[in-house]
């Protein structure tokens, strides 16, 4: 049988339209955090309940506010849930106007929208405003609005579980679809390697120099030879790997000019694998070709590059079971707003991947994002306001 959600849908999209239009580039989020702060107080959340953390502190990069934590108490007996999403969006999305086009909500086509994750925030704050306004009981419930996640989910590694009030289950809103359930992804590693070569006259001497630039191209070449560029499928494991900077000295291009040899290379990339062990394993994969590019150029006197490989795990994977007790609630939400649910695995990471790393099991759901990171994103409303729907369902079923 269908639940009945008294979802009020025109506020969910003022809402929605209201956090759009204001900027909030990952590192920048005390806008939108005390926007989100002022709407939910708004709809009945005292202030006192409402409160930041001190991740931002601990954060390597400047950083604006801390995660934005807002704790409601129970009105029936159960464990306390959690419901998560993020504040910031990609610099594409900077100077967004949203407007309305038939059942979707777009941009002029020179930015990017926000829906991730707009469509996170307007969601939650309709949640509470929905519980809120009719009574609904529900258990304890904390919501989670995490900074800095589109630059390397930095507000979910820094959170400290104790902020979670014992939280049992969560329910990430970061996604398409209403009745899709991603219920694991990949962890990552990053790498990073400075090649210093030695300047020479390109003209001239060219043998007197230590081309950076050669020992860089060498090793790549000899990590797709290797297998382990792209799609990487070995009998150990699989992943994925890219590289995506290749560069010089503090942003600059890499080189100084045509008739020089170039002296200094800055090379970043990361790993992918459902296993961190596989991560790091596509990562040695690399080191072990920087190493055998730089025994490979020297200049007339046998001397070779200096070559620092670095390497650090970005974010752990994980996996839910399907019969675990929060994903077994997710299907029952989906089910009781009259839709099917369907699982699925993530190449991307998420806050899900740290939520349940602090002991936090973590389903992330969807609220009708739609190419996101493109200056073509939109948001499908029947699609959100589905999600709002699920949203209500998922607080207010019975254990």
């Amino acid at each position: 049988m269908t639940m009945n959600i008294p979802l009020d849908a025109a506020a969910a999209e003022k809402h929605l339209m209201k956090f759009l239009a204001i900027d909030g580039v990952t590192g920048q989020e005390a806008a939108i955090a005390k926007s989100v702060s002022e709407e939910l107080q708004a709809v009945g959340v005292p202030a006192s309940a409402i409160r930041f953390d001190d991740a931002h502190t601990r954060i390597p990069l400047p950083t604006e506010t801390g995660n934005l934590i807002v704790e409601l108490p129970g009105t029936k007996p159960g464990p306390r849930i959690l419901f998560a999403t993020h504040l910031d969006t990609v610099p594409l999305c900077a100077g967004a106007k949203p407007k309305r086009e038939g059942d979707h909500i777009v941009t002029d086509g020179s930015t990017a929208l926000g829906g991730d994750n707009r469509t996170g925030c307007a969601l939650l704050v309709s949640l509470v405003e929905t519980l809120l306004k009719h009574k609904l009981p529900h258990p304890p419930i904390t919501l989670l609005f995490t900074v800095r996640e589109e630059s390397g989910l930095h507000g979910a590694r820094e959170l400290k579980p104790s902020e979670l009030g014992g939280a049992v289950m969560c329910f990430n809103v970061d996604g398409k679809l209403a009745s899709e359930l991603i219920i694991g992804a990949v962890g990552q590693e990053n790498w990073d390697v400075e090649i210093k070569g030695k300047a020479s006259h390109a003209g001239v001497a060219p043998e007197k120099g230590i081309s950076a630039t050669l020992v860089g191209a060498i090793a790549l070449t000899e990590a797709q030879r290797a297998g382990w560029f792209g799609k990487v499928v070995k009998p150990e494991g699989r992943g994925t790997s890219n590289v995506g900077i290749f560069g010089g000295k503090e942003g600059q291009p890499a080189g100084d000019a045509t008739n020089v040899v170039t002296d200094y290379v800055h090379i970043k990339g990361e790993a992918r694998s459902p296993e961190s062990a596989f991560a790091t394993a596509i990562t040695a994969g690399y080191r072990a070709a920087f190493e055998k590019a730089q025994n490979e150029v020297k200049d007339a006197a046998g001397a070779a590059a200096e070559v620092k490989f670095s390497n650090t795990p970005a974010y752990p994977p994980f996996t839910l079971a399907e019969d675990s007790p929060v994903v077994e609630r997710a299907k029952r939400g989906i089910e009781a707003i009259g839709l099917k649910p369907t699982t699925l695995f993530s190449n991307g990471g998420l806050d899900a991947n740290w939520l349940d790393k602090h002991g936090v099991p973590t389903v992330t759901i969807g609220a009708g994002q739609y190419e996101i990171h493109t200056v073509k994103e939109y948001v499908d409303v029947p699609e959100f306001l589905r999600g709002c729907r699920l949203s209500v369902a998922l607080a207010t079923l019975d254990p």
